[in-house]
């Protein structure tokens, strides 16, 4: 058990922080020793001789200037003593901290009453330290920061250069953990084609043409607390786009649709069919790997408008497909607000309901970890209400308890999240959450959530028992005929089933 000693020093009385940091403190297993406020240097040199901490925190916020020459005073009696062989963490205002950053005498430093920065510390994890480098792999960031949730964000811009310069900012702003890089089309479906790219150059995302472009914005990333980098599979050579990405952006976590990303829904040149066995082939292939799979499938329903029964049936389905084909590392996500007509009751009934069906899969070589999401279409144009908006969905998602955020911009759909949003939009999501941990009340025993889940996951599980009896439900044949027979059906799809019904036609 390590032992930290706490005080207050100088003429400092402000003792709130340091003593909510040492109950936290006790609540990881460490002793704590307060010595209270006000604390003289004789006093707090001779604790220490006493009490032999593994670590003393300092705390001052009072005028900085006069902490200034208190903590030289301090620091000199202390290395004068040979007492310095230990850690020391220090709480102050800004100004102070900046100042005392400039020896290094203090390994860790707090410029405020932040709970999940100094559970991050006490971990062993994400903290504004030094010599100090995060976790990089999704697994333990988010062990290192329970109770919170690690925040993920979306990012990229029409240009390389302003990305490259955002991401920096944003890393440096230690606002998040993992920034989801947002590639251009010509990215997703042409990269190893270049012969094949539009004019739209920077449609959608960033232009990334090279392996020394992800390269680059990888390296913008390594400063700040250092948050971990993925983007989505792509839409072509999805094998090797997945290398790259493991090379490249050390790629937290793989995000494969089944149905998606193809002539069906216009993203990408294959065929659903030949896609769909493209998609079983990626996800084998980080499975083998021991990355972590994300299935973007029940959301894409959603987003169009499919029944709630259809848009949980896929998300299942794309769980058991995963736990078949050996991903060992689950991450499911749960994109509220969509439809963005969708009531508040109805949304977290229908959460509610995938996620009891997806966890039912878990076993010791199938983790879930659940991932909460604002639904980008349920934005107003007006920034204010976006604001709101961004607050009501995110503390709504914490009744799930999720282990990632991802906070999507309020901005989103006035126009693409610059560096500023990105950072505003992750204090916003950050403040609820902090409230929701400190108590929320429950909505999921409310009778109605109760009796509409029960029957979203009859319905599903009537529509996924339908699918298994045409076979195997890791047969690309199968589930292509569980859309062409409409039994996964949404109706923004009519425009694709017509279009095959007239090719039919036609020949």
């Amino acid at each position: 058990m390590k032992k930290i000693l706490g005080a207050c020093v100088g003429d400092c009385v402000h003792i709130a922080g340091i003593h909510r940091f040492l109950q936290l403190a006790e609540k990881q297993g460490y002793e704590t020793i307060f010595l209270g406020p006000a604390v003289e240097t004789e006093q707090l040199i001779n604790a220490i001789r006493e009490h032999n901490p593994d670590i003393v925190g300092l705390s001052y916020r009072l005028t900085p200037k006069a902490g200034i020459k208190i903590l030289k005073q301090l620091k000199r009696r202390i290395i004068e003593e040979g007492l310095n062989e230990r850690e020391f963490i220090l709480g102050g205002l800004p100004e102070l901290v900046q100042s005392e950053k400039q020896d290094g005498f203090f390994s860790v430093y707090f410029k405020g009453d932040d709970a999940e920065q100094a559970i991050a510390y006490l971990k062993g994890g994400i903290v504004e330290a030094k010599d100090r480098i995060p976790t990089q792999n999704i697994i333990d960031r988010i062990e290192s920061k329970s109770p919170y949730p690690v925040l993920r964000h979306h990012f990229g811009l029409s240009s390389l250069e302003e990305t490259v310069g955002g991401i920096k900012k944003i890393a440096e702003s230690r606002c998040l953990d993992v920034i989801s890089l947002g590639t251009d089309q010509n990215t997703q479906a042409h990269f190893f084609h270049p012969e094949r790219m539009s004019i739209g150059e920077g449609a959608g995302g960033v232009p990334v043409r090279s392996k020394e472009d992800f390269e680059l914005l990888f390296q913008a990333s390594r400063r700040g607390n250092y948050p971990l980098m993925r983007t989505y599979a792509g839409t072509d050579d999805l094998i090797k786009l997945a290398q790259l990405y493991v090379n490249t952006i050390n790629n937290a976590w793989a995000a494969i649709p089944v149905f998606w990303y193809n002539q069906m829904d216009g993203r990408g040149p294959m065929d659903l069919e030949t896609s769909i066995q493209a998609h079983l082939d990626a996800i084998k292939w980080h499975a083998k790997r021991d990355i972590p799979v994300e299935i973007l499938e029940s959301h894409q329903w959603s987003m169009r408008d499919a029944k709630d029964e259809i848009a949980i049936a896929a998300g299942f389905l794309g769980a058991y497909i995963c736990k078949e084909l050996g991903v060992r590392t689950f991450i499911s996500q749960y994109m509220f607000n969509t439809p963005p007509q969708t009531n508040q009751r109805d949304d977290l009934a229908k959460m509610l309901a995938q996620k009891e069906m997806i966890e039912s899969l878990q076993d010791d070589n199938f983790v879930v970890f659940t991932q909460t999401r604002t639904g980008l279409f349920s934005y107003p144009i007006d920034l204010d209400m976006a604001k709101g908006q961004l607050a009501q969905s995110v503390m709504l998602q914490m009744q799930l308890k999720p282990h990632i955020v991802h906070v999507v911009s309020y901005s989103e759909a006035n126009h693409a999240a610059t560096p500023g949003n990105v950072i505003e939009s992750c204090k916003i999501a950050k403040q609820v959450i902090t409230k929701c941990l400190e108590g929320q009340p429950s909505m999921i025993w409310d009778p109605y959530v109760l009796e509409r889940k029960q029957e979203l996951i009859e319905k599903a599980n009537f529509i996924i028992n339908a699918i298994k009896s045409k076979g195997s439900l890791l047969d690309a044949n199968v589930l292509y005929q569980s859309v062409e027979s409409g039994l996964l059906h949404a109706p923004q799809l009519d425009s694709y089933r017509s279009k095959k019904i007239g090719e039919i036609y036609l020949h």
